[in-house]
C-alpha cells in the first residue's frame, strides 16, 4: 500500500498559530457564564442530557434515596453486574450472548429464547462473498480502528436497505454488525500484520457452535487453539465492556448521530471513532506502556517506596509521558470503587498464576494500593479514587496473547450491544434531534474589502 506523507510546511504552522490565536477562549469565561464544560458541572458531574431504561451506573449504591454502600454501581437492565455474572459463570457458561440479549431486548432470555438467539448471531457471523479479500486485505492499516470503521462503512454498500431506520431494520443490522464485529477486528490485524510485518497470512472461518469469545480467540491464533479459562475470562472481560450508561462518549454519540435520522452503519462508525480515543477506548494500552515504563526505571517494583517515587514522578510529569497521570486510577463517576474492576480482579489473579505472571500481578496490586493515596496528597483529591476496568484489561489481554492492536477493538467488540441497544432507545423514545447551544462571545464586526487589508 503506498503512504501518503503530509509534511508540515512553516507555512501550515504559521496558519496553525492563526487558527490558534483567533479560537482561543478566556477559560474564565466557562465559569463566568457557567457553561457546563464536558457536559459537566463544576465538580465534575456530568448534566442530566437524557433517560435510559438499558444501564444504572452511579458512584454509590443507593436505594430508596439512601447510601446504602460507598461503592460504585453498576446495573445492566436492572441486575447488579456482579449478580449478572456470577449467576452465569456459576454454571460455568459464556454470558455474552446471553448478556447481549438482556441489553437489547430488557429481561433474561429463557433456555429456548437463548438458544435461538445464539443460533440468530451465529447465521449472522459470516461477510458477504470476497469482502475480507476486496475490502480487509487491499487497504491493510495498523490501526485497527480505522480499518473496522471502513469495513462498516463499506458493508453499507452490500445493504440494499442500508438507510432504512425502521425498528425491525435498524435491529436485523445491530444484530448482524454485534455479529461480525470480531471477524472484522481479527482479520483487519492478520492483514496488518501480513502486508506490514511480513508475517504469515491466515484467516480462519467462526464456528457455529462457539461462543463469540471463543471464535475470538480461535480466529486469532494460528492454531485455533485455547483454553477454557482463556475463553471465559475474555467472555467476562466483553460483558463488563459492553455498556456503561446513556452518558459515555460514545454512546452519547450514537444518541447524537442517531438523533439526525442518519443510517445504522454511519452511527456505528462515528461511535468507532469516539472510542478510539485515548481518553476513552485506547486507555488500557496506556496502561500496559506505563507499568512497562515502570518496570525498566524502577530497580526493584517490589519495593513500596521505589514504586511510590515512581508514581510521584508521574503525577509531577517527570516520568513515562509526561502527562501527569497515573492511566488507569480513577474514573468520571466511580470513586471509591468500580464494579467491574472489582469483578475483574479476582479472574486476573487466576489468570496470572497459570500464566506464571503472579509477580507482575502483585505489582498491579501494589500501585492499585498506592496511587489513591498518593494521587490524594498530589492532587489534593479527597472524594476518593480507585482502580478502573481499564487499568486491568490491558494486563488481562497480554496474557491471553492479545496484540496491543486489538486491544480498543475488543472493547468495540463488548461496547456495541450498548451502542445497539441506546440507537433503538433513542429511535424508540425521541423524535427530535440533539442541538445544545453554544453562546458567541466575538464581538460584531465589518467586512473589509480584500484590497483594503
Amino acid at each position: 500500500m503506498v503512504e501518503v506523507h503530509l509534511n508540515v510546511t512553516p507555512e501550515i504552522l504559521q496558519l496553525t498559530a492563526l487558527c490558534v490565536h483567533n479560537s482561543q477562549i478566556d477559560s474564565d469565561l466557562y465559569q463566568k457564564l457557567d457553561v457546563k464544560k464536558g457536559l459537566r458541572d463544576i465538580n465534575g458531574k456530568g448534566v442530566l442530557a437524557g433517560l435510559t431504561n438499558i444501564s444504572t451506573v452511579q458512584p454509590q449504591t443507593v436505594k430508596n434515596g439512601e447510601v446504602v454502600s460507598p461503592d460504585g454501581l453498576l446495573e445492566y437492565r436492572g441486575i447488579n453486574i456482579k449478580e449478572l455474572t456470577t449467576g452465569y459463570m456459576h454454571d460455568n457458561r459464556f454470558g455474552f450472548e446471553e448478556v447481549t440479549y438482556l441489553l437489547l431486548f430488557g429481561i433474561l432470555p429463557t433456555k429456548a429464547e437463548l438458544a435461538d438467539f445464539q443460533k440468530i448471531l451465529a447465521q449472522k457471523r459470516t461477510l458477504p462473498t470476497n469482502f475480507v479479500r476486496d475490502v480487509v486485505m487491499k487497504a491493510s492499516s495498523r490501526d485497527i480502528m480505522n480499518a473496522l470503521s471502513r469495513s462498516v462503512l463499506t458493508l453499507a454498500s452490500y445493504d440494499k436497505q442500508a438507510d432504512d431506520i425502521s425498528l425491525a431494520n435498524v435491529l436485523n443490522q445491530s444484530l448482524m454488525l454485534i455479529s461480525v464485529f470480531p471477524l472484522l477486528s481479527v482479520y483487519a490485524y492478520h492483514a496488518f500484520n501480513h502486508y506490514e510485518r511480513g508475517e504469515s497470512l491466515y484467516i480462519h472461518y467462526p464456528d457455529e457452535t462457539l461462543s463469540t469469545a471463543e471464535n475470538l480467540l480461535r480466529m486469532l491464533r494460528p492454531n485455533k487453539e485455547y483454553t477454557e479459562s482463556e475463553a471465559l475470562i475474555l467472555d467476562l472481560a466483553l460483558v463488563l465492556h459492553m455498556e456503561h450508561g446513556g452518558g459515555n462518549n460514545s454512546s452519547f454519540t450514537t444518541h447524537v448521530v442517531t438523533s439526525s435520522g442518519t443510517d445504522t452503519y454511519s452511527t456505528i462508525a462515528a461511535a468507532l471513532g469516539s472510542l478510539k480515543g485515548p481518553k476513552h477506548g485506547g486507555a488500557n494500552i496506556k496502561v500496559v506502556e506505563m507499568f512497562e515504563d515502570l518496570k525498566q526505571n524502577v530497580a526493584d517494583y517490589q519495593d513500596e517506596e521505589q514504586v511510590a517515587s515512581y508514581l510521584r514522578k508521574l503525577l509531577n510529569k517527570e516520568a513515562f509521558d509526561k502527562k501527569g497521570l497515573i492511566y488507569g486510577m480513577g474514573h468520571a463517576v466511580y470513586s471509591i470503587s468500580d464494579p467491574r474492576a472489582e469483578i475483574f480482579k479476582g479472574f486476573v489473579q487466576q489468570l496470572a498464576e497459570e500464566k506464571g505472571r503472579i509477580d507482575e500481578f502483585e505489582l498491579y496490586s501494589l500501585v492499585e494500593q498506592l496511587a489513591p493515596k498518593i494521587i490524594g496528597e498530589e492532587r489534593h483529591i479527597y472524594k476518593g479514587v480507585s482502580a478502573n476496568v481499564d487499568f486491568f484489561s490491558g494486563f488481562v489481554y497480554s496474557m491471553l496473547g492479545l496484540p496491543t492492536e486489538l486491544y480498543t477493538p475488543v472493547f468495540a467488540i463488548a461496547r456495541i450491544v450498548g451502542w445497539s441497544a441506546h440507537r433503538l432507545e433513542e429511535l424508540i423514545n425521541t423524535n427530535k434531534i440533539i442541538r445544545p447551544a453554544y453562546d458567541s462571545i466575538l464581538a460584531s464586526t465589518s467586512y473589509v474589502p480584500l484590497d483594503a487589508r
